[in-house]
């Protein structure tokens, strides 16, 4: 099992979260690597609750025609049937999202049946690698999408990259009990000691509002970031994005991330763990 070359478009790169074709420009302009087209961004969904599902086909294919960077879009997770029409719209990436109301109580969609890849959220080790074997092709961690807050994304990152020194050191015969410990495919184990990393790209997710928050996961070693709610529920979405481009591009350069969070207007109104009423991480 190797990293996938498919992902090397997005190292160092954001992907954007784009509700309508003029979001989806703004995106392409400021230098989003890919977009998520739906119809409400995760903020939007966490104010409104009930049930969510995949966006309109036809908000999609606007967005698709719109621009010529990539367009992921979501499925909620266990519904293989929406994700046939993504694929048979020809989507770029397919995300089985936990953001989505979950549509499987028991199982995620077996991704290798298709041919479109899929990027799945994970909280820690174990779930980012049954993710892998079902057939993901791109890990983001979970965060807590549509607060603003990087906390979850935060303490997600870090869980991972602490897993990964854990299992850097195990023998032969320890790896194979933590495999049944953690039920997980051995093969993908030895894979992760052996390269000290994922057999797939770790991208950050949930709760990046500022080009601190960026740079930040981007230290904490994330492969790039996804934004969803943080830019277009500012108060410039155009200069919030070209600024968090620009911070994740230059994650290690203080002096650049300085100068680009300047004047950004207002962030988006975030929200603290204990006033989320509903949490979409543990979907």
């Amino acid at each position: 099992m190797i990293e996938k070359n498919i992902n090397a478009q997005f190292e160092k790169k954001v992907i954007m979260d784009v509700m309508n074709v003029e979001q989806a420009k703004i995106a392409e302009a400021a230098g989003a690597s890919a977009v998520m087209a739906l119809e409400r961004v995760p903020a939007d969904i966490r104010a409104a609750g009930g049930v969510s599902r995949m966006s309109d086909p036809k908000m999609i294919e606007e967005i698709m025609n719109a621009v010529k960077i990539p367009v992921m879009a979501k499925v909620r997770i266990g519904h293989f049937v929406e994700a046939q029409i993504l694929e048979a719209l020809g989507v770029d990436y397919i995300d089985e999202s936990e953001v989505l109301t979950v549509a499987d109580d028991y199982n995620h969609i077996d991704k290798k049946k298709f041919k479109t890849p899929f990027v799945c959220g994970a909280r820690n080790i174990s779930e980012a690698l049954r993710r892998i074997s079902e057939g993901a092709s791109m890990i983001r961690t979970k965060g807590e999408a549509g607060t603003g807050n990087i906390v979850q994304a935060v303490r997600h990152m870090r869980e991972i990259n602490r897993e990964i020194q854990r299992i850097s050191v195990l023998t032969d015969d320890e790896i194979f009990s933590y495999a049944k410990e953690l039920t997980v495919d051995v093969n993908l184990l030895k894979y992760v000691r052996d390269n000290k990393k994922l057999p797939v790209a770790n991208l950050s997710a949930g709760g990046v509002a500022t080009p601190a928050d960026s740079a930040l996961m981007m230290q904490l070693g994330a492969y790039g970031v996804f934004v969803g709610s943080g830019i277009f529920k500012s108060g410039n979405p155009e200069k919030r994005a070209n600024a968090i481009v620009k911070a994740v591009e230059n994650f290690d350069k203080p002096e650049i991330i300085l100068e680009v969070s300047k004047d950004l207007g207002e962030a988006m109104v975030g929200i603290n763990e204990d006033e989320i009423k509903e949490i979409f991480e543990n979907r």
